[in-house]
């Protein structure tokens, strides 16, 4: 009896489950069905025209669905490289990074002799960049450097490849500006590092992350206060002549430079957390 009710509820749930996909199916090919009626007459011309004011009007899932249409019935037309391109170019205005980044590859590696390939690694710069900055930088000016720099180094890569291949690029002048402001991100990313091993009293690792710092990120922001972490550091370890060097160069570089906690007060959160009470 037992084994009889098992098979009348195997066969049962097969019903059901045959029945999801035959309505799924008919789903999907209803919704087909009302795209080859729109698009019916539709030239590669009239699909580029109507994906473009999709994406002027700021309906990036509408272009993305053109782009991607045109792209299937016209993969070797007129329109086919710049397809893909702007494909890649509508995921991103569709915060859709992953999405972006791999349209663009595919793009590079399809398109290797096109005229806007240089744009390709410059957007593929741009959408890691902006995946850096988290959801609250976009409102409040937060420290970002406290952060997992792993966005911030795919963007610096990415810059510096386009850099690199196309120096004479309309998007390098651009590209470079972005490349400092990721380089001083990532110093003081390092200098944060250093700070928390000497919260630790790791007092080594604190003063190599430092003199990381100075030999990697020269002319940077974080060099005084990776100077300030060294000095702590060795002074600690009883290092003194070490501590002492560290102090001297601080001194003769930046006679009149503020601490190190001075200057990540600047921002806004540390602010913050100095008015109730919870900065270090």
């Amino acid at each position: 009896m037992r084994l009889f009710l098992q098979k009348l509820s195997f066969i049962f749930c097969l019903v059901i489950v045959l029945q999801g996909c035959e309505a799924f199916s008919s789903l999907k090919y209803d919704e087909s069905s009302s795209d080859e009626k729109e698009y019916a007459g539709w030239d590669a011309a009239k699909f580029h025209e109507k994906a473009k004011a999709s994406m002027d009007a700021g309906n990036y899932q509408k272009g993305i669905k053109l782009y991607e249409a045109l792209e299937a019935r016209y993969p070797f037309g007129e329109y086919a490289a710049q397809t893909q391109l702007n494909i890649a170019y509508a995921y991103y205005k569709n915060d859709d990074p992953e999405a972006s980044i791999a349209a663009a590859d595919r793009f590079i590696k399809v398109n290797p002799r096109s005229p806007s390939i240089d744009y390709a690694y410059y957007l593929k710069g741009l959408v890691n960049f902006n995946r850096s900055i988290g959801f609250l930088d976009r409102f409040l000016p937060t420290d970002a450097s406290q952060r997992n720099p792993s966005n911030v180094k795919e963007s610096y890569k990415n810059f510096q490849e386009l850099v690199r291949r196309f120096p004479k690029s309309d998007y390098v002048p651009d590209a470079k500006q972005r490349m400092l402001s990721l380089k001083n991100n990532l110093a003081m990313y390092e200098v944060h590092v250093a700070r928390f091993y000497l919260k630790r009293k790791a007092y080594l690792a604190a003063a190599n992350r430092g003199s990381y710092v100075i030999k990697e990120f020269q002319r940077t922001p974080a060099v005084p206060a990776a100077l300030l972490v060294m000095h702590e550091a060795y002074t600690k370890l009883g290092m003194t002549e070490l501590a002492s060097d560290a102090e001297r160069i601080y001194q003769e570089n930046y006679p009149n430079g503020t601490s190190l906690k001075d200057h990540n007060e600047t921002t806004f959160v540390h602010k913050l957390w100095a008015f109730i009470g919870l900065d270090e």
